[in-house]
């Protein structure tokens, strides 16, 4: 299904409820003006494997921009709407984009970097004009609101979070399928969460993030309706789900914590009784946080872990959490291995870097060391996310955490993950980070970053309370030696930890 398919059957239902001003984009409209940018793609030139690119916020037209692009057959970057210029130009420029869209509240950072791009020819602005963009309005308004003769499906081509480095995109390959034609994630989606055409979906995170983009295209393509948060506030969740009868959305660990700390009464005063699925993947949920939400919510919870890349997809469900907890599931998508620095392979228990053997090619675009690294050392055509873990005796796995944060201390492994989902749960600790920082003894030593609920109570105090906390629970080699206190911690929208913009803070410049 596509959404001219569900448009010739129910023209006027809803495809996209904006949270925030309840304005309404129906399948009808969801159809036509993804259908004249199409057209427009077509009369600048454009043809299947060319490549767009658009930032904008979570506005009413982003999936109607992603669909245009798609149904054209083209790549399509979203783009982070708060990249500074030189951020947005890079991408801009990296991926070749032919076409640039934003939005006039986003009009002075997109000024700034699109006229240092070379290759785009067509600068489209909604909602205003500026100086070298054209009215999107405009532009498309004479366009058919047929589709066009050749429709291929495309592909997103989205750029890690940059959080070390400019940002790689990751450029899968291309199968030019016919737009009706499902692909994998809708098949996963349909046989793990069963929605339908009388499913709501919530989404909670920016639109330009990979899951919020691909889940409300891929409810779309199911008939059903998506309902899309300008921003995240925990108790307006809770309110969405009760007035709009919700019965998918995917979250964020962080969402759950934010939740978790409103008041019993703001928590029990809204029904959540439609909600059949509350999905979560993106960053590593702390034990407690998860069995706090499965209390209160029932046996909905289902967790899968995958990347941007699509080299792999773990599930698990709630039943099944609780058995192994602390997993994030078993594979659906080949066979995950976990391998020693070298590459050999270890047992059940061991812990090592996690490879996906599924198939699924990719490469980061214009960078063949980074493409490589991910690669399998011996040549299996194994690729891997960064991360470290270990598989249980039942094949399920758990992360440990990210390669590139373990601390190494006298010699000894820490995985800062321990520490930083124990203190998540502590009532006086709102946001938190534990990393490794120089020890002219050790190497490195353990420190916790800590965004307190009230930024009165940071000091000394605080600080002996969490650390004796930790000490009271792990292993004292894997606790914090210090803590410091921030009012608020570098965070992507999407609830991902920019730690490295931490580390940076306390490691001195090194080659």
């Amino acid at each position: 299904m596509y959404p001219g398919a569900i448009a010739a059957v129910s023209p006027d239902k809803p495809a996209v409820i904006m949270a925030g001003s309840g304005q309404v984009i129906t399948y009808r409209r969801l159809d036509e003006e993804s259908n004249r940018l199409a057209h427009l793609f077509r009369a600048a030139g454009l043809r299947p494997g060319d490549h767009v690119a658009f930032m904008l916020g979570n506005h009413p037209l982003f999936l109607a921009i992603a669909w245009a692009a798609h149904r054209s057959g083209l790549y399509y970057t979203a783009i982070n709407s708060r990249l500074q210029a030189a951020e947005l130009s890079y991408i801009i420029e990296n991926c070749g984009a032919r076409v640039f869209i934003s939005s006039a509240d986003l009009a002075d950072v997109a000024i700034s970097a699109a006229t240092g791009t070379t290759a785009v020819e067509l600068r489209l602005m909604l909602d205003g004009v500026a100086d070298g963009f054209e009215s999107y309005e405009e532009a498309v308004a004479g366009q058919p609101v047929t589709p066009i003769d050749d429709e291929c499906q495309g592909a997103d081509m989205l750029y890690s979070s940059g959080t070390t480095g400019m940002p790689k995109g990751i450029k899968p390959a291309l199968a030019h399928a016919p737009l009706a034609e499902p692909g994998m994630l809708y098949r996963l989606i349909q046989g793990l969460f069963a929605p339908s055409a009388d499913s709501v979906y919530l989404s909670p995170a920016p639109l330009y993030h990979a899951a919020p983009l691909r889940y409300s295209l891929t409810f779309q393509r199911l008939g059903a309706t998506v309902v899309v948060m300008e921003r995240f506030d925990p108790e307006e969740y809770l309110r969405l789900i009760e007035k709009y009868r919700v019965t998918h959305s995917q979250l964020v660990p962080t969402m759950f914590i934010k939740m978790l700390k409103l008041p019993a009464g703001t928590r029990e005063k809204y029904d959540l009784s439609s909600l059949k699925c509350a999905i979560h993947a993106a960053a590593p949920c702390p034990i407690p946080v998860k069995e706090q939400m499965i209390d209160w919510w029932g046996p909905i919870i289902h967790e899968y872990y995958a990347g941007t890349e699509g080299n792999g997809f773990l599930y698990v469900n709630s039943a099944d959490w609780l058995t192994h907890r602390g997993t994030v599931g078993r594979s659906l998508l080949g066979t995950v291995h976990i391998c020693d620095e070298n590459g050999a392979e270890l047992p059940a228990g061991e812990h090592g870097t996690v490879y996906f053997d599924s198939g699924i090619t990719f490469e980061y675009h214009g960078d063949p060391d980074k493409t490589r690294s991910v690669q399998d050392p011996l040549g299996r055509g194994w690729t891997t996310l960064g991360d470290i873990g270990y598989l249980d005796a039942d094949g399920f796995l758990h992360l440990t955490d990210r390669r590139s944060y373990m601390i190494i201390s006298g010699g000894v492994n820490i995985y800062p993950q321990e520490a930083e989902n124990l203190l998540s749960v502590h009532p006086k600790v709102a946001d938190v980070a534990v990393l490794g920082v120089p020890d002219e003894e050790m190497g490195e030593q353990v420190k916790a970053v800590v965004q307190p609920v009230s930024m009165a109570e940071a000091g000394p105090e605080l600080e002996a309370e969490l650390i004796e906390y930790c000490r009271s629970r792990l292993a004292h080699y894997k606790c914090p030696k210090s803590v410091d206190f921030r009012a608020e911690l570098p965070r992507h929208p999407t609830g991902k930890l920019y730690k490295r913009l931490l580390k940076d803070e306390y490691w001195p410049a090194r080659p």
